[in-house]
């Protein structure tokens, strides 16, 4: 069973990738909508997996990957963005990020990106 922390700012997209993730496979322990938040959460309940919006208040999702990479660098983190520019999907990958699934997203693809995310 893998930890998973969902961090995103929209309460739809956190409630959406809650209802859809595979429960046999993943335990939530935690949610955040700011970067900050993720941070102090992910500290406590260290989850081996975390999906990550990039545009965020406080602190946007780029930071936060980079700080949470610095605190455990086998963190397993998919980037979950509207942003289609593939520049920062690319900043984010080479902070540490191992994958990126764009919104809007159907439930199979959400499911299929984690697996894929733990797989390797």
């Amino acid at each position: 069973m893998r930890k998973l922390m969902i961090v995103d700012d929209s309460n739809i997209i956190r409630n959406r990738i809650q209802r859809a993730y595979d429960s046999d496979t993943f335990m939530l322990v935690a949610t955040a909508s700011t970067g900050k938040d993720a941070i102090e959460r992910f500290k406590i309940h260290r989850p081996d997996v975390i999906t990550m919006d990039l545009t965020m208040p406080q602190m946007d999702g780029l930071e936060c990957i980079e700080k949470i990479v610095a605190i455990d660098e086998d963190v397993r983190i998919l980037v979950v963005s509207a942003l289609s520019d593939k520049a920062t999907g690319i900043q984010a990958l080479s902070l540490g990020a191992n994958g990126f699934l764009c919104k809007p997203f159907s439930e199979d693809d959400l499911i299929e990106a984690l697996n894929e995310l733990i797989s390797d």
